[in-house]
């Protein structure tokens, strides 16, 4: 199945862990930028079929790929001033760069790439700034078994803040982390078929528009995943997925220990 990556955003809240004009998939965890370890997971279950929405910084993105540099992190041997590659990274994949608006929100983006899937009544979709060990496989059978239009992966809510209750005189009646809520928020993998496109305007949005209007008919699946999950909304949480990569803790990375789902809580990465 093709894969469309979401790329082209603004990243404010990286600014300051990035230069000015590197999108937020092009932040660095470990040796490889986010987007490299989300087109990795994909990869590994047989998905290498990329299209790129790009927008804001798409030349930092476009010049990683056009200089990809395979020794970074495969095995090789050096003979007589040559490299000889034990392994590799991208060589079967095809990538499509996709130059879809700087201002453009996500439904958009997917709308001008519309032509590149075509036709494929199925297709995957990510923001191309999460990682997880979600068991893709098994959300991709779940879907095509249903009559829906899109899923969307769910996870609990990630915030480490309280919800205070009160009373009409001001006391507090209880507290409850918000982590312990029955909330589920949106995990940004989708899995969708033609018939989101139905549902998306012009200058529409994936999920405000797209997946609430498949919702409301009933059309719309989710797949709850309580494994890991991290987002990179903050330096603080990209910084933490750095950290844990260089210590070996990285289990989104389902490449390297087969395919294994590794049930991790999500709160482990960055914990204190």
């Amino acid at each position: 199945m093709k894969v469309v990556l979401f790329c082209g955003g603004y990243g404010m809240r990286m600014r300051n862990g990035t230069s000015d004009d590197v999108p937020k998939p092009m932040a660095m965890v470990g040796p490889r930028p986010l987007i490299w370890h989300v087109m990795r997971y994909y990869a590994h279950f047989g998905h290498k079929e990329f299209i790129l929405c790009l927008g804001y910084g798409a030349h930092h993105i476009k010049d990683f790929f056009l200089n990809y540099e395979e020794t970074t992190s495969n095995d090789f041997v050096l003979r007589g001033g040559k490299t000889e590659l034990l392994s590799t990274d991208i060589a079967d994949w095809t990538i499509t760069f996709a130059q879809t608006g700087i201002e453009s929100p996500i439904g958009e983006r997917l709308r001008r790439v519309r032509h590149h899937l075509d036709g494929d009544e199925m297709f995957l979709a990510n923001y191309a700034d999460v990682l997880t060990d979600a068991p893709l496989p098994e959300m991709i059978d779940n879907f095509a078994r249903r009559d829906a239009g899109a899923s969307m992966t769910v996870v609990p809510p990630q915030s480490s803040f309280h919800c205070v209750e009160l009373g009409e005189d001001g006391l507090v009646g209880g507290i409850t982390a918000v982590s312990d809520m029955p909330l589920w928020e949106n995990g940004g993998y989708f899995v969708l078929r033609q018939e989101v496109f139905d549902h998306i305007p012009e200058n529409g949005d994936l999920v405000a528009d797209g997946c609430a209007q498949l919702a409301k008919q009933g059309r719309l699946v989710a797949h709850q995943h309580r494994g890991f999950w991290k987002p990179t909304d903050t330096v603080k949480e990209r910084a933490a997925l750095d950290e844990a990569y260089t210590r070996g803790d990285r289990p989104w990375a389902v490449w390297e220990h087969g395919g294994t789902v590794a049930r991790v809580p999500a709160s482990r990465v960055g914990a204190a």
